[in-house]
């Protein structure tokens, strides 16, 4: 009987958890242009919260982002999926997700930037954040730009990358980061390659930044994205292993700069 009780309080306990759930698309801007992210949170959990910035990947806001939005709010944190891109501006194919990016990652990096903080402006103004208490999350294209975040200054706790683009045109920017960086890295990436790797970590350690790099081997670029598919020698393949033990290091890497 005691088991029976037991097995029924975390059924119980797991259906309310989902019940709690939150998932909605928010309408903001950044300047004149319109964006379009996401918000999910645990409406169970009471009071104030840590955020978390979730930005996409090349291809724009999709699904993918959406998801690890909702698994951040099943850890009980509330997270925000930004739109870097705009509003329906979503390419279709690797060649117009490469020119859409391309807009951003050039010399001038203030319009990534830019975008960025307002994602992360609107997700400091949700009720349930305790905007003391952010970190900014990407993949790819997305990892570029929670860098880009951390080195323009933006009050965060944290920022981590996977799988992203670690290269910047203004090295000296680091100087600006106010929290933890944490890289989560293939160590047979070919579009990140040895000496783009070397220089960030150069700039990490003449910026004086608290920050943590994590290889893992045999993946190569995308790694967490089922999508990315399952042959590594294309560059780009999904690493269930490699996968599994980023999200679980960025947990670990939440649990230290976030107050309890």
């Amino acid at each position: 009987m005691r088991k029976y009780l037991v097995a029924l309080a975390i059924i119980l306990f797991a259906q309310s958890a989902v019940a709690g759930m939150v998932g909605k698309t928010v309408e903001y801007r950044q300047g004149d242009t319109v964006l379009e992210g996401y918000l999910a949170y645990n409406d169970s959990v009471k009071g104030k919260r840590p955020g978390v910035l979730v930005i996409h990947e090349w291809t724009g806001l999709g699904q993918y982002e959406k998801r690890r939005a909702d698994q951040l709010a099943a850890l009980g944190y509330v997270a925000f999926a930004a739109d870097i891109y705009g509003k329906g501006v979503r390419p279709a194919t690797p060649e117009l997700a490469a020119k859409e990016a391309a807009k951003y990652r050039g010399n001038d990096r203030g319009l990534i930037r830019a975008r960025a903080v307002a994602g992360l402006d609107k997700l400091a103004s949700f009720p349930q954040v305790d905007p003391k208490q952010l970190a900014v999350i990407g993949y790819c294209f997305g990892g570029t730009a929670a860098l880009e975040l951390a080195r323009s200054g933006a009050r965060l706790l944290g920022a981590v990358s996977f799988h992203g683009g670690l290269s910047t045109p203004d090295p000296a920017d680091a100087r600006n980061i106010t929290g933890k960086v944490l890289a989560l890295h293939g160590a047979d990436d070919p579009y990140v390659k040895a000496d783009e790797v070397a220089a960030f970590q150069q700039e990490m350690r003449q910026a004086k930044v608290d920050w943590q790099m994590n290889y893992y081997s045999g993946a190569v670029h995308s790694f967490t994205n089922p999508k990315s598919g399952n042959d590594p020698s294309k560059g780009v393949a999904y690493n269930e292993k490699a996968d599994r033990r980023s999200w679980e290091a960025m947990k670990q890497f939440f649990n230290e700069i976030f107050k309890k």
